[in-house]
């Protein structure tokens, strides 16, 4: 079968894409940016891409052969051109996540890790644990994880890892991605307000996650951790399914955390190092080279996911110490002349703050320069400004961009900073500003969930000659 996919070089789109490729199917694809690093993924698979939506390019002679299916991805929407020439020519078409759903997972043990964050970090941790213990998943991962080749495979066994995703599934399927996986293992990291675009309030989303428990069989797994109130609420609308909870305990936790069925314990303060407790027992301790509360979280998840298949706590704590992290999360670019430059993706005010916390905890009294650029849909809408200013605490320098497309004016952030703060509207003064900054034992983290206009990269180099 010939499969087209529209928004092809998108991470889940682009996964998909690979999956059909391995299934024997021809595989093209077209999307309005054909860039690094998915379009070499997806050219070494031997697909062929195609740049932007002329829909000439759908048919003959431009393709050798029409699509018999296209998947249309949801940043589609109507007015496209290719769009609406696969609905005038009656071509067979699909959503990504129904697809994935037919295609790929009927059959298999799915295992699935929602959640505002930590859905990508997560995912790869319990996929790497299955694969530490010799278990072969199959897997569909929304990033670049370190101990595997690619974001997608099919996999030897049944066990099929998923990171599930609230974003809506096509222009004609608003239901979230995740309701269609038929999950039996399911995570549920946590839940904030987020995707202002899709979702009028928390409570919308509320609604999609419930339709997801809905889903999960008698004979399933719902992992959730105990101080989550948005995701406590979700599970009172009603629950069919098994539930573990989980928590990190200190002296200074909840009775609620302190009685949760799975424990981890701090053994460092920044995470790198923790005892995982089953009822109070402890059954593992997990060394690694990961840092912060959030991270000791996916970890703990990705451990009690992986016994729900058979994988021992003790085996997944020695897995998770053989863990090589995901690309862009807490990602060192460089370290130059004792100034570390990382690349993270954080891009909601609990991310942010989540990040740098872990980063203080690790570092201690060393200096940590933040630059944030607002780029998500709900970040440029606004939603969360009352909140930002407030989540760089634990940096001593915060400088923020602010891009042409954002729809609010970013100064109170900056007037209001609990820390020094600089609002700037140009790269190059941004790299100039990080760089003056900066002294010994410096570490500049860089969050985006884009490219930033190669600021990474740039700083870098700017970094380098002023050393020299």
């Amino acid at each position: 079968m010939h499969i087209h996919i529209l928004g092809i070089c998108g991470t889940f789109m682009g996964s998909l894409a690979q999956l059909a490729k391995a299934l024997g199917h021809r595989v093209t694809g077209s999307d309005a940016n054909v860039y690094p690093p998915m379009s070499t993924q997806l050219e070494q698979a031997g697909i062929e891409l195609i740049q932007g939506f002329d829909p000439q390019f759908l048919q003959p002679p431009h393709m050798e052969t029409a699509p018999d299916l296209v998947i249309i991805g949801n940043a589609m929407s109507r007015g496209n051109p290719s769009v609406e020439y696969v609905l005038n020519q009656g071509i067979p078409y699909t959503s990504g996540p129904q697809w994935l759903r037919d295609h790929v997972l009927q059959g298999k043990w799915v295992m699935a890790v929602a959640g505002t964050h930590g859905k990508t970090t997560t995912s790869s941790m319990l996929a790497w644990i299955l694969e530490y213990a010799g278990m072969e998943p199959g897997y569909l991962i929304g990033g670049v994880t370190k101990n595997f080749p690619t974001s997608a495979r099919l996999g030897g066994t049944p066990f099929f890892v998923v990171e599930a995703d609230e974003y809506d599934s096509a222009f004609f399927d608003k239901r979230s991605k995740f309701v269609h996986y038929n999950a039996r293992t399911v995570i549920l990291n946590n839940l904030e307000f987020d995707h202002a675009d899709i979702f009028p309030d928390l409570a919308a989303i509320q609604k999609q996650f419930h339709h997801l428990v809905r889903t999960v069989p008698n004979n399933g797994l719902l992992i959730s951790p105990t101080n989550d109130k948005a995701l406590a609420e979700v599970i009172q609308q009603g629950c069919w399914t098994p539930q573990q909870q989980f928590a990190v305990i200190d002296n200074e936790k909840t009775e609620q955390e302190n009685s949760a069925e799975w424990q981890a314990k701090l053994l460092a303060a920044d995470g790198s190092s923790f005892a995982v407790l089953h009822k109070g027992e402890e059954v593992a301790q997990v060394h690694w080279a990961q840092t912060g509360i959030h991270n000791v979280n996916n970890g703990l998840a990705a451990i009690i996911a992986a016994r729900h298949v058979g994988v021992t706590p003790e085996h997944g704590a020695k897995a998770l110490e053989q863990f090589a992290g995901v690309k862009r999360r807490m990602e060192i670019l460089a370290d130059v002349h004792s100034i570390k430059v990382y690349d993270d993706f954080a891009h909601h005010p609990t991310a942010i703050k989540t990040t740098l916390a872990g980063l203080r905890a690790k570092v201690g009294d060393e200096k940590i320069i933040a630059i944030i650029e607002p780029r998500s849909n709900t970040m440029r809408m606004g939603v969360h400004k009352n909140a930002l200013n407030q989540c760089c605490t634990d940096a001593d320098d915060v400088l923020w961009y602010q891009p042409a497309n954002v729809d609010w004016a970013m100064d109170d952030i900056v007037n209001k900073s609990p820390v020094p703060a600089k609002l700037l509207r140009d790269l190059d003064e941004l790299i100039h500003c990080a760089i003056s900054l900066s002294e010994a034992n410096t570490h500049i983290v860089i969050m985006s969930n884009g490219g930033f206009g190669g600021v990474h990269q740039k700083l870098i180099e700017q970094l380098t000659k002023h050393a020299l």
